[in-house]
């Protein structure tokens, strides 16, 4: 049997954010350049900013609802106010089962109506379709007001091969 190609990478870009409110303006451009079937995954340590960036990409998909961390109800459904896609937020944090218990969550039926953003998904939620956004945060660690944030956006797969994500450091 032959191994899957690997995705088509359409390169990465490299973004420095220096305070919340510019996490959530990155938030919010990235809302403009995404559509209903659209994978994010966020990836980076406590308190780098995951759930400031998807606030800001909930405002900019104009959804219900106030877009918060959801830790400890695993997935929450924001419905759009306008036409577009709803914004389904998972944080896979808690989840040790990897597929098997994203599958519980039925993320396969949501992703074709839906955009998606998954938080600590790493080795968890790839399966659903090699067609993904992921960023992943940096911050400095330990014991720090340090707002810098350095964060790497790469488009994997062929929707995202002609997306240019150079208006994101607009």
């Amino acid at each position: 049997m032959e191994a899957p190609a690997a995705p088509h990478n359409a390169g990465d870009l490299e973004l420095t954010v220096t305070s919340p409110d510019q996490m959530r303006e990155l938030g919010r451009r990235l809302a403009k350049l995404l559509r209903a079937g659209d994978l994010v995954m966020l990836s980076g340590e406590l308190g780098a900013g995951k759930t400031t960036l998807t606030r800001g990409l909930g405002e900019g998909l104009g959804v219900r609802g106030a877009v918060t961390s959801p830790t400890f109800v695993i997935a929450r459904v924001h419905p759009s106010l306008g036409d577009g896609p709803p914004l389904v937020h998972v944080d896979a944090y808690r989840l040790a089962g990897g597929l098997d218990e994203m599958e519980d969550l039925d993320l396969d039926v949501s992703l074709p109506e839906s955009v998606i953003v998954v938080e600590w998904g790493e080795g968890k939620v790839e399966e659903l379709t090699e067609e993904r956004l992921q960023l992943v945060i940096h911050r400095a660690v330990g014991d720090t007001t340090d707002e810098v944030r350095h964060v790497t956006v790469t488009g994997l797969g062929e929707r995202w091969g002609s997306v240019d994500l150079s208006v994101l450091s607009a």
